[in-house]
Protein backbone atom coordinates (compact mmCIF):
# COMPACT_ATOMS: atom_id res chain seq x y z
CA UNK A 1 0.00 0.00 0.00
CA UNK A 2 1.23 3.25 -0.90
CA UNK A 3 2.01 5.88 1.77
CA UNK A 4 0.55 9.42 1.82
CA UNK A 5 3.15 11.33 0.34
CA UNK A 6 3.11 8.75 -2.71
CA UNK A 7 -0.70 9.30 -2.96
CA UNK A 8 0.02 12.95 -2.72
CA UNK A 9 2.37 13.04 -5.11
CA UNK A 10 0.47 10.62 -7.92
CA UNK A 11 -2.94 13.21 -7.12
CA UNK A 12 -0.04 16.27 -8.21
CA UNK A 13 1.52 14.00 -11.05
CA UNK A 14 -1.99 13.52 -12.72
CA UNK A 15 -3.07 17.12 -12.07
CA UNK A 16 0.43 18.49 -14.08
CA UNK A 17 -0.65 16.33 -16.89
CA UNK A 18 -4.42 16.98 -16.93
CA UNK A 19 -3.89 20.96 -16.07
CA UNK A 20 -0.16 21.69 -16.43
CA UNK A 21 -1.02 25.64 -16.99
CA UNK A 22 -2.89 25.45 -13.88
CA UNK A 23 -0.71 23.34 -11.72
CA UNK A 24 1.97 25.85 -13.04
CA UNK A 25 -0.18 29.26 -11.53
CA UNK A 26 -0.87 26.83 -8.13
CA UNK A 27 3.56 26.42 -7.98
CA UNK A 28 3.66 30.40 -8.08
CA UNK A 29 1.35 30.81 -5.76
CA UNK A 30 2.70 28.48 -3.40
CA UNK A 31 6.33 29.98 -3.87
CA UNK A 32 4.87 33.38 -3.52
CA UNK A 33 3.08 32.35 -0.23
CA UNK A 34 5.94 30.64 1.17
CA UNK A 35 8.14 34.05 0.78
CA UNK A 36 5.46 35.61 2.29
CA UNK A 37 6.13 33.98 4.82
CA UNK A 38 1.92 31.71 5.46
CA UNK A 39 2.12 29.52 8.40
CA UNK A 40 5.03 30.90 10.05
CA UNK A 41 3.13 32.28 12.74
CA UNK A 42 1.49 28.58 13.83
CA UNK A 43 2.09 27.61 17.29
CA UNK A 44 4.91 25.96 17.65
CA UNK A 45 6.65 22.88 19.89
CA UNK A 46 6.77 24.02 23.37
CA UNK A 47 3.97 25.99 23.12
CA UNK A 48 0.49 25.49 24.72
CA UNK A 49 -2.44 25.26 22.61
CA UNK A 50 -5.20 27.18 22.60
CA UNK A 51 -8.48 25.96 23.70
CA UNK A 52 -11.41 25.26 21.72
CA UNK A 53 -15.25 24.59 21.32
CA UNK A 54 -16.51 23.81 18.61
CA UNK A 55 -19.29 21.85 17.19
CA UNK A 56 -19.47 18.02 15.97
CA UNK A 57 -21.70 16.79 12.86
CA UNK A 58 -24.28 15.76 15.20
CA UNK A 59 -24.38 19.75 16.62
CA UNK A 60 -22.91 18.94 19.94
CA UNK A 61 -20.23 21.13 21.01
CA UNK A 62 -16.66 19.39 22.06
CA UNK A 63 -14.00 21.17 23.97
CA UNK A 64 -9.82 21.06 23.77
CA UNK A 65 -10.00 21.11 27.79
CA UNK A 66 -12.32 17.81 27.91
CA UNK A 67 -10.44 15.78 25.30
CA UNK A 68 -6.98 16.48 27.04
CA UNK A 69 -8.52 14.76 30.15
CA UNK A 70 -8.47 11.69 28.20
CA UNK A 71 -5.34 11.11 26.68
CA UNK A 72 -3.17 13.18 24.51
CA UNK A 73 -4.84 14.79 21.29
CA UNK A 74 -3.99 15.13 17.63
CA UNK A 75 -5.40 18.35 16.00
CA UNK A 76 -5.30 18.05 12.39
CA UNK A 77 -6.99 21.35 10.19
CA UNK A 78 -8.15 20.19 6.64
CA UNK A 79 -9.44 22.70 4.01
CA UNK A 80 -12.91 20.63 3.74
CA UNK A 81 -14.34 17.69 1.84
CA UNK A 82 -13.84 19.31 -1.48
CA UNK A 83 -10.66 18.85 -1.26
CA UNK A 84 -9.01 15.84 -2.92
CA UNK A 85 -5.69 15.65 -0.69
CA UNK A 86 -7.12 16.54 2.11
CA UNK A 87 -9.05 13.69 1.84
CA UNK A 88 -6.85 11.42 1.02
CA UNK A 89 -5.08 12.42 4.58
CA UNK A 90 -8.21 12.14 6.23
CA UNK A 91 -8.09 8.14 4.76
CA UNK A 92 -4.76 7.47 5.83
CA UNK A 93 -5.40 8.73 9.18
CA UNK A 94 -8.22 6.28 9.62
CA UNK A 95 -5.82 3.57 8.22
CA UNK A 96 -3.67 4.22 11.39
CA UNK A 97 -6.23 4.90 13.81
CA UNK A 98 -6.11 1.74 15.96
CA UNK A 99 -2.29 2.75 16.54
CA UNK A 100 -3.30 6.33 17.24
CA UNK A 101 -5.89 5.17 20.03
CA UNK A 102 -3.16 2.01 21.26
CA UNK A 103 -1.01 5.11 22.15
CA UNK A 104 -3.95 6.46 24.08
CA UNK A 105 -4.46 9.12 21.91
CA UNK A 106 -7.94 11.30 19.94
CA UNK A 107 -7.27 12.21 16.88
CA UNK A 108 -9.70 15.60 15.87
CA UNK A 109 -10.40 16.98 12.48
CA UNK A 110 -11.30 20.50 12.13
CA UNK A 111 -12.05 22.35 9.07
CA UNK A 112 -14.52 25.58 8.33
CA UNK A 113 -17.52 23.69 7.08
CA UNK A 114 -20.54 23.71 8.81
CA UNK A 115 -21.31 20.76 10.88
CA UNK A 116 -23.51 18.60 8.65
CA UNK A 117 -21.47 19.47 5.56
CA UNK A 118 -17.62 18.35 6.65
CA UNK A 119 -18.35 14.71 5.39
CA UNK A 120 -21.15 12.83 4.12
CA UNK A 121 -23.20 11.08 6.49
CA UNK A 122 -21.66 7.60 4.91
CA UNK A 123 -18.43 9.52 5.64
CA UNK A 124 -19.11 10.61 8.86
CA UNK A 125 -20.19 7.12 9.94
CA UNK A 126 -17.13 5.56 8.58
CA UNK A 127 -14.87 7.59 10.18
CA UNK A 128 -13.67 6.57 13.93
CA UNK A 129 -12.24 10.01 14.56
CA UNK A 130 -14.08 13.30 16.01
CA UNK A 131 -15.03 15.83 13.15
CA UNK A 132 -15.19 19.53 14.43
CA UNK A 133 -16.54 22.98 12.27
CA UNK A 134 -14.49 25.59 12.51
CA UNK A 135 -16.85 28.12 10.26
CA UNK A 136 -15.50 31.37 10.87
CA UNK A 137 -11.76 30.22 11.14
CA UNK A 138 -11.36 31.63 14.32
CA UNK A 139 -9.82 28.73 15.94
CA UNK A 140 -7.26 28.23 12.70
CA UNK A 141 -6.45 31.92 13.46
CA UNK A 142 -5.34 31.58 16.79
CA UNK A 143 -3.24 28.22 15.19
CA UNK A 144 -2.09 30.72 13.20
CA UNK A 145 -3.09 28.72 10.28
CA UNK A 146 -5.98 31.37 8.99
CA UNK A 147 -5.24 32.23 5.44
CA UNK A 148 -6.80 34.32 2.65
CA UNK A 149 -6.81 32.68 0.08
CA UNK A 150 -5.22 34.07 -3.14
CA UNK A 151 -7.72 35.09 -6.02
CA UNK A 152 -6.00 32.15 -9.15
CA UNK A 153 -7.11 29.54 -5.96
CA UNK A 154 -10.72 30.73 -5.68
CA UNK A 155 -11.72 31.54 -9.17
CA UNK A 156 -10.56 28.04 -9.88
CA UNK A 157 -12.85 26.50 -7.00
CA UNK A 158 -15.71 28.69 -8.18
CA UNK A 159 -15.46 28.52 -11.63
CA UNK A 160 -13.73 24.97 -12.21
CA UNK A 161 -14.72 23.47 -9.39
CA UNK A 162 -18.13 25.00 -9.21
CA UNK A 163 -17.89 25.41 -5.31
CA UNK A 164 -19.77 27.91 -3.39
CA UNK A 165 -17.32 28.39 -0.36
CA UNK A 166 -19.98 31.00 1.18
CA UNK A 167 -22.56 28.43 1.47
CA UNK A 168 -20.28 25.53 1.99
CA UNK A 169 -18.47 26.97 5.36
CA UNK A 170 -21.71 29.43 6.26
CA UNK A 171 -20.79 32.26 5.46
CA UNK A 172 -16.79 31.80 5.36
CA UNK A 173 -15.96 32.61 1.34
CA UNK A 174 -11.95 32.84 1.38
CA UNK A 175 -10.50 32.46 4.66
CA UNK A 176 -8.99 28.93 4.95
CA UNK A 177 -7.02 27.26 7.46
CA UNK A 178 -3.37 26.11 5.89
CA UNK A 179 -2.94 22.44 6.01
CA UNK A 180 -1.40 21.14 9.73
CA UNK A 181 -1.04 18.93 11.85
CA UNK A 182 -0.40 19.34 15.94
CA UNK A 183 0.53 16.22 18.22
CA UNK A 184 -0.46 17.80 22.11
CA UNK A 185 0.55 16.07 25.64
CA UNK A 186 -1.84 15.41 28.23
CA UNK A 187 -1.16 19.32 29.37
CA UNK A 188 -1.67 20.83 25.99
CA UNK A 189 1.33 21.10 25.00
CA UNK A 190 2.53 20.97 21.43
CA UNK A 191 5.44 18.27 21.10
CA UNK A 192 5.16 17.74 17.67
CA UNK A 193 3.65 19.59 14.71
CA UNK A 194 3.87 19.81 10.31
CA UNK A 195 2.68 22.87 8.56
CA UNK A 196 2.87 23.22 4.96
CA UNK A 197 0.64 26.32 3.30
CA UNK A 198 1.63 23.64 0.23
CA UNK A 199 -1.76 22.36 0.51
CA UNK A 200 -0.46 19.42 -1.75
CA UNK A 201 1.97 18.15 1.09
CA UNK A 202 0.60 16.53 4.64
CA UNK A 203 2.51 14.91 7.22
CA UNK A 204 2.65 11.43 7.32
CA UNK A 205 0.66 9.39 9.59
CA UNK A 206 3.91 7.38 10.74
CA UNK A 207 5.76 11.06 12.17
CA UNK A 208 2.34 11.24 14.29
CA UNK A 209 2.72 7.79 15.57
CA UNK A 210 5.98 8.06 16.44
CA UNK A 211 5.76 11.45 18.12
CA UNK A 212 3.10 9.71 20.27
CA UNK A 213 5.27 7.07 21.05
CA UNK A 214 7.60 9.21 22.89
CA UNK A 215 4.65 10.33 25.14
CA UNK A 216 3.61 6.57 25.77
Amino acid sequence: MKNLREQTDAKIAAGRKAKPEFMQGVDLVIEKAKAFKEGENAIKVGEKAPNFELPNPKGNHVTLQSLLKKGPVVVTFYRGSWCPYCNLQLRALQARLNEIHDLGATLVAISPEVPDGSLTKNDIENMEFTVLSDQDAKVAEQYGLAWQVPEFLMEHMRIDRNLDLVKINNGNGNILPIPGTFVLNTQGEVIWSYVNVDYRTRSEPEAIIEALKTLA
